[in-house]
């Protein structure tokens, strides 16, 4: 989970749905730049979560070649935002459809319903 993302609460909620989280905090890269949390997932295999949609998307771009970036974009309005239980949600829809998140680049918001 990216720095931006790691809150308690949703890690909690993350691990109890099945899911094996890893923060920024416990691998210690905080404060290191997006670029080296990317090389980072990409060494460990690890799907990479993250708030920070503009600059993980730029990387993206530039280099495709990872096991996934999950993002989840914040609106204007902070009430229309997706709540932690709408991530786990919407992270269980992804995962119904079995889609390939290898070298994809996927903003969970669509995915809460």
């Amino acid at each position: 989970m990216d720095e931006d993302s790691q809150a308690k609460p949703l890690v909690k909620l993350l691990r109890g749905a099945g899911h094996d989280v890893k923060t920024i905090n416990e691998i210690c890269l905080n404060g290191e730049p997006d670029s080296v949390v990317l090389d980072y997932a990409k060494k460990e295999n690890r799907v990479l979560f993250t708030h920070n949609c503009r600059d993980f998307q730029t990387l993206h771009s530039e280099n495709p070649n990872h096991p996934g970036i999950l993002a989840v974009y914040k609106n204007d309005d902070y009430s229309q935002d997706m709540s932690r239980g709408d991530i786990v949600k919407a992270i269980a829809n992804l995962e119904a459809t079995n889609i390939c998140l290898v070298n994809e680049f996927i903003p969970l918001n669509p995915w809460n319903y």
